[in-house]
C-alpha cells in the first residue's frame, strides 16, 4: 500500500485519533475511566513514556501504532513493547499493519538506549492480526497472567 504515509502523530491530529481509538477500544470491548484518553494522547505526544505514530492514506487517518521504551532485567539496554495498534476495518490486510510495525521497528533500532527488540500481545481471537503478527514476528511461548481485580480498587 504505496500511497500510505507512516508518521509521528501530532496535536492536529487529535480528532481523528480518538475516532480511530475508540473503534479499537470497542473492537476490545473496553471502557475506560474519563480523562484517559485525554491523558493518553498528551502522553504520546510528550516525547516522555509512550510514542506513536499513524497512518495517513489522502489526507486521513487510517490507522495507529503506541509504542514505548522501557528497563529490562535481561539487558542494560531498553526493550520495546508494541502496546496498540489499529488500522481502519476497510484496509485490513492492505499493508498499513505492517507499515506501523515496521515504523515502531526503525524506531526500536534507532533509538540510543534500546535494544533493538520489540514485542507485543494481542487476544488468541483476533485471528486477522494474528496472520500480519505471524509474518511481522516471532511467536513465543509466554503466557500471560494479571492480578486480579481488587475489591473496591478503582482505576482513573
Amino acid at each position: 500500500m504505496s500511497d500510505v504515509i507512516i508518521r509521528a502523530l501530532e496535536h492536529t491530529d487529535r480528532p481523528a485519533w480518538t475516532d480511530l481509538w475508540q473503534a479499537y477500544l470497542e473492537f476490545y470491548e473496553q471502557d475506560l475511566a474519563p480523562g484517559v484518553t485525554g491523558s493518553l494522547f498528551e502522553r504520546l505526544l510528550s516525547e516522555t513514556g509512550h510514542s506513536g505514530c499513524v497512518a495517513v492514506r489522502d489526507g486521513r487517518l487510517v490507522g495507529f501504532v503506541h509504542y514505548l521504551f522501557h528497563d529490562s532485567t535481561w539487558s542494560n539496554e531498553a526493550t520495546c513493547y508494541l502496546e496498540d495498534l489499529f488500522v481502519s476495518p476497510g484496509l485490513r490486510g492492505g499493508g498499513v499493519g505492517r507499515k506501523l510495525i515496521e515504523a515502531v521497528y526503525a524506531a526500536a533500532d534507532a533509538a540510543p538506549c534500546a535494544s533493538g527488540k520489540v514485542y507485543w500481545h494481542t487476544h488468541d481471537h483476533n485471528k486477522r492480526a494474528r496472520r500480519l503478527y505471524d509474518h511481522a514476528g516471532t511467536l513465543t511461548e509466554f503466557v500471560k497472567y494479571e492480578r486480579p481485580e481488587a475489591p473496591g480498587r478503582v482505576s482513573t
